[in-house]
């Protein structure tokens, strides 16, 4: 069946109360000709996140063209944020096989997921679409993405600059992948075809399961493409991973560098690049 553009949209969750209602707000409110998934997958959250995903559920309408409510949660324990991606993708399809519903192999739909304290920025969907259209041979997309702190405020401009420019250079030379990750991981979304061939994210990586499936990406599809404007916003907070624990996240993406990479030259430049950022990371704290 021929559907209008489809947005796959996987939010793991754990104790976010504070912020998951704009996440969910940011995703239920964008308009545009498409139609929207959301699910939640929340690890079994006991500050009231549940609350809240209760009462979205009974917001959302029926996704009158696919027959599928727009918006699902689970709560139940998981194995984490990687296991709970995989389980919300699971549960995609397992939805289309209830439904006894096929898509067109010519049907656009496209995956992404966003953390229980990040959001996406007005008319990001349809922007994400308008650009998939126009370089259909593309299986991915980056763009870029505000930095905020708890309360919304725009932080890190500076950083923000610096991964804008070294997006730059990464579109003239792939291989910087293997030094650093300029790609922000709210601002990515892949085709859902490049999700059934490529296959799960990686449940044994806690902090960087996004950077190795860019690497598998970029293996196996080439460059995506890249838009300029921000099409969302990564929150840093006192208990966020990328905010207190980016020490472990560095040593992580490391070895996945080291396992994809075999030229010493780029290995030596990850390394390089990490005690310098680490550095600087440490001193803005």
């Amino acid at each position: 069946m021929k559907t209008k553009p489809l947005f796959l949209i996987v939010t793991p969750s754990f104790n976010q109360a504070k912020f998951i209602a704009q996440t969910i707000d940011s995703v239920i409110c964008q308009t545009g000709d498409f139609d929207i998934f959301y699910v939640v997958m929340d690890g079994g959250s006991s500050d009231g996140t549940v609350k809240i995903l209760k009462a979205a559920e009974q917001k959302t309408f029926k996704n009158k063209s696919l027959s599928l409510q727009s918006f699902k949660f689970q709560s139940q324990k998981d194995k984490g944020q990687t296991d709970a991606i995989n389980k919300g993708i699971k549960f995609f399809d397992e939805q289309m096989k209830i439904k006894n519903l096929k898509l067109d192999k010519d049907s656009l739909v496209i995956f992404a997921y966003i953390n229980s304290d990040d959001y996406y920025l007005p008319n990001a969907f349809s922007q994400v679409v308008t650009a998939f259209k126009k370089e259909s041979n593309k299986q991915w997309l980056v763009a870029d993405s505000l930095i905020v702190d708890e309360n919304g405020k725009n932080i890190q401009n500076l950083v923000r600059i610096y991964k804008q420019m070294l997006r730059k250079i990464y579109q003239f030379f792939p291989s910087l992948l293997f030094i650093l990750n300029p790609i922000p991981q709210p601002s990515t979304f892949i085709s859902y075809q490049a999700i059934k061939e490529i296959g799960q994210f990686d449940v044994n990586l806690r902090f960087v399961m996004d950077y190795q499936y860019w690497l598998r990406m970029q293996k196996k599809y080439g460059l995506p493409i890249f838009l300029n404007t921000a099409l969302s916003s990564f929150r840093i907070h006192g208990l966020s991973k990328g905010g207190s624990q980016f020490e472990k996240q560095f040593a992580e993406q490391f070895k996945v560098a080291r396992k994809y990479c075999h030229n010493m030259a780029f290995l030596l430049l990850h390394q390089a690049h990490n005690w310098v950022t680490t550095t600087i990371y440490r001193f803005l704290k």
